[in-house]
């Protein structure tokens, strides 16, 4: 995909989650020059937020790669979303994996967590890979206007979910598997207007490198992911429509990227031996935005 001269048609969305069926123009999940080699054949994968933007574009790829693949979704509110991934996902599927799940749920509290984490294990035995993605941000012009309501919306969907989703994982995960965690290039370079959701993506990086060093022992990868400007619906859900239009034009390469342009470094991370060497890490596909590691 080429540099430069993107704009998308000025929208809004009013209400969060976004929807990807409702953007103009939708997320791109795939590529016809994505070429899979059953990288992830016979894994069990749980995706997060899997049923739109990266998320979705992650399970796409982990499917055309022979996995078994789960993902979460905002009950009642992400249903259309869901059921265009799991059709997907469906004609992605290996002749040897198994059908793939969308789970309902509001992954800001423990009890929701574990039920994910109970129902893709018996359905499947086990999980393999799991994908910390899911995320919501709203913009504020300065500290003084997000109350401890709002904050610990943020902080539940985008941290505390990672740490119990996690934990209840971690009881059905072997040697050799591996976890990722969507962080931000926010996280690194900072965010005036995404001050809270800026805050909870640096979290994810420490966590990231501290899960890493916990887990070596017992052969479990952590790495993470921190994209730059992504066409999702997390954009006109957030931002204003005139944003929305000039959104990722800040970056060196002077457009957003487009969610199957970032998919494939999950799989990366996901696969061995590709990988096998990699843990405590974070893969920087943001266009071009040099960050202080």
């Amino acid at each position: 995909m080429a540099s430069g001269g993107q704009t998308f048609p000025p929208q809004k969305q009013e209400t969060q989650p976004g929807k990807e069926h409702a953007m103009d123009p939708t997320p791109h999940y795939s590529s016809q020059d994505y070429k899979p080699a059953n990288k992830l054949r016979g894994k069990i994968a749980l995706v997060t937020g899997g049923d739109s933007g990266i998320g979705r574009a992650v399970c796409h790829c982990f499917a055309l790669e022979g996995a078994t693949v789960a993902f979460t979704y905002v009950k009642s509110q992400e249903e259309k979303d869901a059921q265009d991934t799991l059709k997907l996902l469906m004609q992605a599927k290996a002749a040897d994996a198994k059908d793939p799940m969308a789970v309902p749920t509001d992954l800001g509290f423990d009890d929701n967590c574990k039920r994910v984490v109970d129902e893709v294990v018996n359905s499947y035995g086990r999980i393999d890979i799991l994908v910390n993605n899911a995320a919501e941000q709203y913009e504020a012009s300065s500290v003084e206007e997000i109350n401890e309501e709002r904050l610990e919306r943020v902080f539940r969907t985008n941290i505390f979910s990672y740490f119990f989703v996690t934990r209840h994982a971690l009881k059905h995960m072997k040697e050799g598997s591996s976890i990722i965690n969507t962080t931000s290039v926010n996280a690194y370079k900072g965010n005036a207007k995404l001050l809270d959701y800026t805050a909870t993506k640096g979290a994810i990086v420490s966590f990231t490198r501290g899960l890493a060093l916990q887990l070596v022992e017992r052969g479990i990868r952590v790495n993470g992911v921190a994209p730059g400007p992504v066409w999702t619906p997390l954009i006109p859900a957030s931002f204003s429509e005139e944003e929305c239009a000039n959104f990722g034009k800040q970056v060196p390469m002077k457009r957003a990227a487009q969610p199957i342009e970032v998919a494939p470094s999950y799989v990366f991370l996901a696969s061995c031996p590709e990988s096998s060497y990699i843990t405590g890490q974070v893969i920087h596909p943001n266009g071009g935005t040099i960050v202080n590691a």
